[in-house]
């Protein structure tokens, strides 16, 4: 080691100097150039739907294709906001759906912010898994499923029933629904509903409304639509032992 005003010591700081400018550089052009696309993105979407709202644009395996977060849909559109992709991508190497699996990624995260007060669960206090189940008082699944919770319960599944009027919110099964949601006893009153059984009218401050718009944005559009807690989506009614299988990972 030399004196204080050169020698080996003083040229390695001014290299790593050198370095970190050069690596800092780096980042601050990568975060302009990200924050260019983002908006090209955004100004183009705006074009056709202006309340669109954008929650993440990711670059994807492929150069000049972004990844564009709609709630729980994708889309992928180029840089410059000027096309824009509706579809599957699939990595064929791995043998994996990238556009899937951020669906789900999405999906578990609307999931699990849901407050569970807000859910009719139903459990035996042992589960070794849960599912969310968008469900409608009057379809004829949903109650064939309803009849398979004490088995599921049983095998260590929780179900956590969630509100989807599939006739909408002004409709009839609306206003059951908000009533089985306010009853004391909201278990008893979903089943009730479930059997074609009178629910005594109520109202009160109740998530009905709120479950369905969420139950739009991952992407219901039949019941029941079940959801594993990975965000995982089944198509419709799922037979309780191909259930099990599904959720012990047989499948």
């Amino acid at each position: 080691m030399e004196g204080p005003h050169g020698g080996p010591l003083l040229e390695i700081i001014m290299r790593l100097f050198v370095l970190f400018l050069l690596a800092f550089n780096t980042l601050a052009v990568a975060a302009a150039d990200a924050t260019r696309i983002e908006r090209n993105i955004r100004d183009g979407l705006s074009r056709i739907a202006p309340d669109m709202e954008v929650d993440q644009v990711n670059q994807t395996p492929i150069d000049g294709l972004y990844e564009v977060v709609l709630g729980a849909e994708v889309i992928y559109m180029t840089g410059d906001g000027r096309y824009v992709m509706r579809g599957e991508l699939l990595d064929l190497e791995k043998q994996s759906n990238l556009t899937q699996e951020v669906r789900a990624g999405m999906r578990q995260q609307l999931l699990a912010d849901l407050p569970t007060d807000n859910m009719i669960r139903f459990s035996n206090g042992k589960s070794d898994h849960v599912i969310y189940v968008f469900t409608d008082t009057d379809c004829g699944y949903c109650r064939k499923l309803h009849q398979d919770v004490p088995y599921l319960n049983e095998h260590g599944v929780e179900v956590r029933y969630l509100a989807y009027p599939r006739a909408g919110l002004e409709s009839k099964t609306y206003k059951e629904m908000t009533s089985v949601w306010c009853a004391d006893d909201r278990q008893a009153a979903l089943t009730r509903a479930k059997q074609d059984k009178q629910v005594d009218a109520r109202d009160c401050n109740n998530p009905v409304a709120d479950q369905y718009e969420l139950g739009r944005k991952v992407g219901v559009n039949g019941t029941p639509a079940i959801y594993l807690a990975n965000g995982r989506a089944l198509p419709g009614y799922v037979p309780p032992e191909q259930l099990l299988a599904i959720l012990n990972g047989d499948r």
